[in-house]
């Protein structure tokens, strides 16, 4: 027996309509489409009527082409492999007035975004006066040049309810739009900002003179944030390992490596469940529950390849055990106990040691 991580792909598919509601959307698929697979991904999304797609890697980018030959792809994070991005028609950020003017001739015939910096720090151009004055030596450049295609920015706070950072980047973002395109005229054939906390809060529609909102996690059927309801956004994935073994312990027995685990009651059972942190297992998670035909028992150790979990005389082995499920054990409720971020959860169960399935 090993243990399983299941796709439900019709489920999957109609979480996927549910969060676009006919909005122009750019799918993020970046690592292995939150290791959901981006083969998969870029085909159920293009099932949806997805056909613009976002990543960090530019082999994925060169991936996607190959599977959808007509979609509009981004790359997130600049490269200087500009020749492989003309010969695959990949659109790609702009990250900094430095980088536009050491890769000024290099970048001809490449399509970039002009990125906004904002409150997260990571890239960009830092403020809207950078911005037009790439604008501008761009306009006058009479020598082939790279073409730009689009304007962008990320928001880094719109999951934070509790601070006012959400509405500053937005108010920021707002006016860069505002300036470049109503003030000053310019044209982009592209222009996106909202994640997908950002485009819940803003009632699942995309900002005016915006062509694209830009999802993640919501199209994996993970919430953004704990106050959006369960039924908002249907997590197709299930985790499931199997009881290989069950083991009686006295009290004062120590289970698990470096005394993991003190038996604190006579007479318990434990049952050894074939998973463990090498199949992706985070140590937080084990501090939660699992379930085994439908009860709740808790996890007493983790080890590489597998688990102590406290059980009673019900639990037989071959029994299942459900680490993540669609309905009392998602992804974005662990999430939203500490456990970890969502992407973090999907990103570190180990496909190459779970049995993968797509039903």
């Amino acid at each position: 027996m090993t243990a399983l991580w299941q796709v439900d792909s019709a489920q999957f598919l109609q979480n996927v309509k549910q969060v676009t509601q006919n909005q122009s959307v750019m799918a993020v698929v970046k690592n292995n489409a939150y290791n959901y697979g981006l083969d998969f991904a870029v085909q159920m999304f293009q099932q949806a009527g997805i056909d613009t797609f976002s990543t960090t890697s530019l082999v994925e980018a060169v991936r996607i082409r190959e599977l959808a030959p007509e979609a509009t792809i981004f790359l997130m994070n600049a490269t200087d492999e500009f020749e492989r991005l003309r010969a695959n028609d990949i659109h790609m950020t702009l990250p900094s007035l430095t980088f536009y003017r050491e890769n000024k001739a290099a970048l001809a015939g490449v399509k970039v975004h002009l990125e906004y910096e904002n409150l997260l720090h990571r890239s960009g151009f830092k403020t809207k006066d950078e911005l037009l004055a790439v604008l501008a030596d761009h306009e006058q450049n009479p020598a082939p040049k790279m073409e730009i295609t689009g304007l962008w920015t990320h928001f880094g706070y719109a999951d934070e309810f509790d601070v006012d950072m959400y509405e500053k980047e937005r108010e920021a973002w707002l006016t860069i739009v505002e300036t470049l395109v109503k003030q000053r005229g310019y044209h982009f054939d592209l222009i996106h900002a909202q994640n997908s906390a950002s485009y819940y809060r803003e009632g699942q529609r995309v900002f005016d003179h915006h062509t694209h909102a830009r999802i993640g996690i919501a199209l994996y059927g993970s919430r953004p944030y704990a106050s959006l309801s369960p039924g908002c956004i249907t997590q197709a994935l299930t985790v499931k390992a199997n009881v290989i073994q069950l083991r009686n312990v006295q009290q004062g027995d120590h289970c698990g490596y470096s005394f993991a685990y003190t038996v604190e009651q006579p007479h318990t059972r434990l049952a050894v469940v074939d998973v463990g942190y090498g199949d992706g297992i985070l140590r937080t998670r084990a501090q939660h529950d699992v379930s085994i035909n439908g009860k709740r028992y808790p996890i007493r150790a983790l080890m590489m390849s597998h688990m102590f979990v406290e059980v009673d005389d019900t639990v037989s082995a071959k029994d299942s055990v459900i680490l993540y499920n669609n309905s009392d054990l998602r992804i974005d409720d662990y999430t939203f106990k500490g456990v970890g971020a969502n992407s973090e959860q999907l990103s570190a169960l180990n496909l190459n040691s779970l049995i993968k399935e797509y039903v």
